[in-house]
């Protein structure tokens, strides 16, 4: 595990038996964990990105994995292993190359004591229907796969997306597009309240602007990328207050977490 340090809520959080000012990984993630509305039905959705030091979201080749540090792949390991289900657009999921989400061994631990014995669902939004390839087969092992999508979808995508996942694992809301606060609401009634949103920017701007976004966990690469690179959100303009609650240091990588303002965090 890298060596990471904790510099906000304050500086002597529990650390290792080395006593060099390792966060242990029981620490961290205690200083992740969900609060505790979410564990009595109210939705809790929490955001994932990665960004360069120049505000970039993605590398040279148009991936968020070539930013990544090895911090941020620890913590993007510890998120969706606290998390019920993983949220995300169906483009990037295609470029990303998402397959059915499969359990880390090094949060095992974690996620047992949370009393969550399957892997995180994944949830995949998509106004067209279009179910990236490489989530259409689920070996055991992994996660189950939900499509999220709306009445515009050609009803010929739709079926397939049945006959590849199942009936019960294509949820439509909305007509031109996925209504986030009724899939939500859907995942909610299904027990998926620990939700965690990996992107795209498109889907991060939507949540965002539909008042659905609680908590931002964004990792700041120590790299400049300089170019023209998508930034973590894209759209209209929107204005959304974030309060920090955890940053941590590690090796140069900045890793935080970031709430509403307004959002209850007990």
């Amino acid at each position: 595990m890298a060596l990471m340090r904790l510099l906000l809520p304050h500086p002597d959080a529990p650390s290792d038996d080395e006593g060099d000012g390792r966060l242990s990984p029981e620490a961290l993630a205690e200083l992740y964990e969900y609060p505790r509305s979410a564990t009595r039905g109210v939705p809790w959705v929490r955001a994932n990105f990665v960004t360069t030091l120049d505000g970039a979201a993605t590398g040279s080749d148009g991936r968020s994995g070539s930013i990544n540090t090895g911090a941020d792949r620890e913590v993007f390991g510890l998120l969706r292993a606290l998390a019920d289900v993983v949220l995300v657009g169906a483009g990037t999921a295609r470029i990303e190359g998402y397959r059915p989400i499969a359990a880390r061994a090094q949060w095992q631990d974690v996620r047992g004591r949370s009393g969550r014995a399957d892997p995180p669902v994944l949830a995949v939004a998509s106004r067209s229907a279009q179910l990236p390839p490489l989530l259409r087969e689920r070996p055991e092992g992994v996660g189950e796969v939900i499509l999220l999508t709306c009445e515009r979808a050609p009803e010929e995508a739709v079926e397939a997306a049945r006959a590849a996942l199942g009936a019960d694992n294509v949820i439509v809301r909305g007509g031109d597009g996925v209504d986030l606060d009724a899939a939500i609401k859907e995942l909610a009634a299904r027990g998926l309240t620990r939700i965690l949103c990996e992107g795209g920017p498109q889907l991060m701007h939507d949540l965002v602007s539909a008042g659905h976004l609680d908590e931002l966990c964004l990792t700041i690469a120590p790299t400049i990328v300089a170019g023209d690179h998508t930034r973590i959100t894209a759209g209209p303009s929107i204005v959304e207050h974030l309060v920090p609650r955890v940053l941590i240091e590690s090796e140069g990588t900045v890793l935080g977490r970031w709430v509403r303002a307004d959002a209850a965090t007990g």
